[in-house]
C-alpha cells in the first residue's frame, strides 16, 4: 500500500511544527504533505493535496477544527480526521462524535499518543481499503459471467415485449444507459474448426473480443444463445454507423489474426434511431446470419448486402443460379450447425438463391427430394431415428404448388433440427454431469477455473459457460461458490476449526476474502454463522 499522506492544521506553531518534525512518518507508513495555522488556509490545500488524514485542532482563528472538519467530511468522506483540543468540553466532543471524526485527543499531545492514533487510523484505513479490493475483486468475478436478468432483460428487448417505458426502467433497474441518438445490432459467432472442443485458439480469441466490447459504454454485450453474442451500439446520428463498422473491424482483425484454426461470422443490421426500432434492427441482424449457411466461406454479413441478391429476380433464372448457394452440403451445413430461430430466415435465403427457377417443377422435385434426403441422413449419421423424423415431415408431394415450397422446407428442417437438439440435449447432460464431477472433486483447489474445468473435459470455455447457465441455473462461478459455501457452513456447524483454516480446506488462500464472500453470499460472518447470531 502507498505511504498514508497526513496533513495537519494547527494555530499553535510550536505543536503545528513539533508534530511535523517529531514524528517518523515514512517509518510508520505515513507521508506527511503539509499543514497550514488555520482552518481558512488549510481548505485550499486540503483539496489540492488530498490527504488521508487530517490532524486539526478545534480551537483556531478565522475558521474553527469542527467547521472545518465539517466541510472536508462532505467533500472528501475518505479523509480520515484526527481532532486535538485543549478543551475536555463535552459539547465539543459531542460535535466531533457527530462528524464521524476518527480520533479525539487532548492537550497536551506527546509523541506516543499520536503515534498510537495514527496507527490506529492507518489500521481502519487499511481495513477499509481491504474491503473495497476485496469488493472490486468479487464484483469482477460475477462480472465474468453473464447476468440471467440482464440477458432475460434483452431476450425481451428483442422479442419486442416491451414499451419504451418498459425499456428504461428495466435498463435503470440493471443500471443500463440506453441514451442515444442511434442504435444498431452487431450479431458475431467465433468457434473452433470442430465447433465444441476446446481450442486454446478460440477460446483466446473470443475472450479478446469480449473484453474489448465490455471496456466501452456504448457498446452493451449480451449473449443470444450458445453459440453466438450481440452488441447493441450506440451513438451520435452522425457516428452510429461509424461505431458499427468499427466493431465488425475489431472482430474481423482479432479472428483473422487467430489464422485459420477459427469458424467465424459476424452479421450487421440496420441502424435505428428509435428504442422501438430495436426488435426489428436485431431480427435483421440474425437473418443475415443465416446466410452464413449458403455461403460459409464469406465471414461479414449485412442487410445490403442480403437486399441486392434478392433484387436478383426471375430473369434468366436457371443461368443466375449459383450453384455453391444450392450445393445439398447448405442443407446439410445447416442442419448441423443453425438454430432452430434461423430456419425461417434460411429457407426464404436458400429460396431465393433460385432466382426463380422454383417455378420449374422439375426443379421443386430437385429441392424438395434434396432436402429431404440430406436431412435423412444427418439425423441418421448423428443417431437419431429416421422412421421418427419422417412421422414428424408432411409427405414429399412432387407436384407441390411453388408457394408450399418453402413451409415445406421449413417443416424439414425444423423437424430435423428439433432430433438433433434432442441428441445434443443428451449429450449436453454428460457434458454438465461430466463438470460437476470436476469441480465437486477439485472446488478445494484454490486455483480452479472455468477454463480449467473445460480444458478436463474438453471443450471450449465460452461453451461450457453458456451450457453451465443454461442447464443449471446459475453461472459456473455462483455453483462454484455456493459449493464452497455449503462446505463451510458444514464445517463451521460440526467442527471448531478457525475460519482461516476452513478458509483454506475449501479453496480460498485468503481468509480475510474468504470471509468477506461468506457474509456477501449468507448475509454474516462466520463467526456468527456459528453462534447463531445475526450481524
Amino acid at each position: 500500500m502507498d505511504l498514508i499522506k497526513v496533513f495537519i492544521t494547527e494555530d499553535e506553531s510550536v505543536v503545528r511544527e513539533g508534530l511535523r518534525d517529531i514524528i517518523p512518518w515514512e517509518k510508520h507508513g505515513f507521508e506527511f504533505v503539509g499543514d497550514a495555522p488555520d482552518g481558512e488556509m488549510a481548505l485550499p490545500l486540503i483539496r489540492k493535496l488530498k490527504p488521508d488524514v487530517l490532524i486539526t485542532d478545534i480551537k483556531m482563528p478565522f475558521m474553527d477544527g469542527l467547521s472545518l472538519s465539517n466541510i472536508v467530511s462532505r467533500e472528501l468522506p475518505n479523509t480520515k480526521i484526527i481532532i486535538i483540543s485543549g478543551h475536555s468540553d463535552f459539547e465539543f466532543a459531542r460535535q466531533a462524535i457527530e462528524l464521524n471524526v476518527d480520533q479525539y485527543l487532548l492537550k497536551p499531545i506527546t509523541k506516543a499518543s499520536m503515534i498510537k492514533a495514527l496507527e490506529q487510523t492507518k489500521q481502519k484505513i487499511e481495513e477499509e481499503q481491504e474491503q473495497k479490493d476485496y469488493l472490486h475483486k468479487y464484483e469482477q468475478e460475477i462480472k465474468k459471467f453473464e447476468s440471467f436478468s440482464r440477458r432475460a432483460f434483452f431476450e425481451k428487448l428483442v422479442e419486442g415485449s416491451m414499451s419504451v417505458q418498459e425499456i428504461y426502467e428495466q435498463a435503470d433497474e440493471l443500471n443500463l444507459n440506453l441514451n442515444a441518438d442511434g442504435y444498431n445490432f452487431v450479431v458475431f459467432t467465433v468457434q473452433s474448426e470442430n465447433n465444441t472442443g476446446y481450442s486454446e485458439t478460440a477460446a483466446n480469441t473470443l475472450d479478446g473480443i469480449l473484453n474489448y466490447f465490455l471496456r466501452y459504454p456504448d457498446y452493451i454485450l449480451f449473449r443470444c444463445n450458445l453459440l453466438s453474442y450481440a452488441v447493441l451500439i450506440m451513438g451520435d446520428k452522425d457516428n452510429v454507423d461509424d461505431m458499427t463498422q468499427r466493431s465488425v473491424e475489431i472482430i474481423k482483425s482479432r479472428c483473422e489474426n487467430a489464422g485459420d484454426q477459427l469458424n467465424w461470422y459476424v452479421a450487421v443490421g440496420t441502424t435505428t434511431y428509435r428504442l422501438s426500432g430495436l426488435p426489428q434492427c436485431y431480427s435483421d441482424a440474425n437473418q443475415v446470419l443465416a446466410y452464413r449457411h449458403i455461403i460459409p466461406s464469406q465471414h461479414i454479413f449485412t442487410t445490403e448486402m442480403l437486399n441486392i441478391e434478392r433484387s436478383h429476380t426471375a430473369e434468366d433464372a436457371l443461368e443466375s443460379i449459383d450453384p455453391q448457394k444450392i450445393d445439398p452440403m447448405v442443407i446439410r451445413n445447416f442442419i448441423q450447425t443453425g438454430i432452430s430461430e434461423e430456419t425461417e430466415a434460411f429457407a426464404e435465403d436458400y429460396l431465393s438463391n433460385l432466382c426463380g427457377a422454383e417455378n420449374s417443377l422439375l426443379f421443386r422435385h430437385y429441392i424438395i427430394m434434396s432436402a429431404r434426403l440430406n436431412a435423412e441422413q444427418v439425423i441418421q449419421e448423428i443417431g437419431c431415428s429416421r422412421e421418427v423424423f419422417l412421422q414428424q415431415i408432411p409427405p414429399a408431394e412432387l407436384n407441390m404448388p411453388v408457394e408450399n415450397l418453402k413451409s415445406y422446407l421449413v417443416s424439414v428442417l425444423s423437424a430435423a433440427i428439433d432430433m438433433r437438439d434432442i441428441e445434443t440435449q443428451r449429450q449436453t447432460s454428460d457434458i454438465i454431469d461430466s463438470a460437476i464431477r470436476y469441480i465437486d472433486k477439485n472446488y478445494t483447489d484454490e486455483n480452479i477455473s472455468l477454463n480449467g474445468v473445460a480444458q478436463a473435459i474438453n471443450i471450449s470455455a465460452n461453451y461450457l459457460s453458456a451450457l453451465f447457465s443454461q442447464k443449471m441455473g446459475v453461472s459456473f462461478i455462483e455453483y462454484l461458490t455456493q459449493k464452497r459455501m455449503t462446505k463451510a457452513k458444514q464445517l463451521l456447524r460440526q467442527t471448531g476449526k478457525r475460519s482461516g483454516e476452513i478458509a483454506y480446506e475449501i479453496g480460498y488462500k485468503d481468509p480475510r476474502y474468504f470471509s468477506f464472500v461468506f457474509k456477501k453470499t449468507q448475509g454474516c460472518t462466520p463467526r456468527s454463522y456459528r453462534t447463531g447470531e445475526t450481524d
